[in-house]
């Protein structure tokens, strides 16, 4: 039995990478900071629910003792939790934005580091941006090219940084990040683009269910490892 712990997984990429998860046998928690929400998405997946709020050393950690208590141990760790931060640059916009998308992996890394050592494949994996990547924002032929998102794309960049170095420092758990494709979500639809969240969790749920010997320290998307 494999237990997954989802970050912001209460609708969106989350909510389907948790669907089809639980699909496949994984025991899910669906971590989410509005407790309403993320009961109401459990219930609906035949999930379980954790409140996570990724901004919150305190919710971290009562989330990830409350596992510890059920399961002691955690399996697969998806940080999905995310915010766009479009609109204006500032400067308590920017702490905003980068304490949830990437101080918050840190947050909950830190806090699952002891239950995934205890796991015989343990397995994280961190839902990036190629929005994040040199290569793809100055590449005309890339959609990330044309969007104006200044803070997620910098925040990203440390998201994926942060992957790598943590697959440096532990060489016996598995940390990848994906770009996940361009989704059609509740954070994107002031753009009107993407395609369903269904499709893009499928490419969330084969790094999450890589064996033993499976890469690490890598930025992938669903035709495999990404320049950034």
């Amino acid at each position: 039995m494999t237990i997954t712990l989802i970050t912001g997984a209460n609708k969106g990429i989350g909510f389907e990478t948790a669907k089809q998860l639980l699909e496949l046998g994984h025991v899910v928690y669906i971590g989410a900071r509005d407790v309403e929400r993320g009961e109401k998405a459990a219930a609906a997946l035949g999930a379980r629910f954790v409140q996570l709020d990724v901004t919150d050393d305190a919710s971290v950690s009562s989330a990830l003792a409350t596992i510890d208590a059920a399961e002691g141990r955690l399996d697969v760790l998806v940080h999905n939790a995310g915010i766009l931060g479009d609109g204006a640059i500032d400067g308590p916009t920017a702490l905003r934005v980068f304490d949830t998308n990437a101080v918050g992996i840190v947050r909950v890394t830190e806090a699952a580091l002891p239950l995934l050592r205890r796991s015989s494949n343990p397995n994280v994996v961190t839902v990036s941006s190629s929005a994040g990547s040199f290569w793809a924002v100055n590449n005309p032929d890339r959609p990330e090219f044309h969007l104006p998102l200044a803070l997620y794309s910098a925040s990203k960049s440390a998201a994926t940084m942060l992957t790598v170095q943590y697959a440096k420092a532990h060489p016996g758990i598995k940390f990848n990040a994906i770009e996940p494709g361009t989704t059609a979500t509740d954070m994107t639809a002031a753009f009107g683009i993407g395609r369903s969240p269904e499709e893009s969790a499928r490419t969330v749920v084969r790094l999450a269910t890589l064996d033993a010997d499976g890469p690490t320290g890598t930025l992938q998307d669903e035709s495999g490892e990404l320049r950034w």
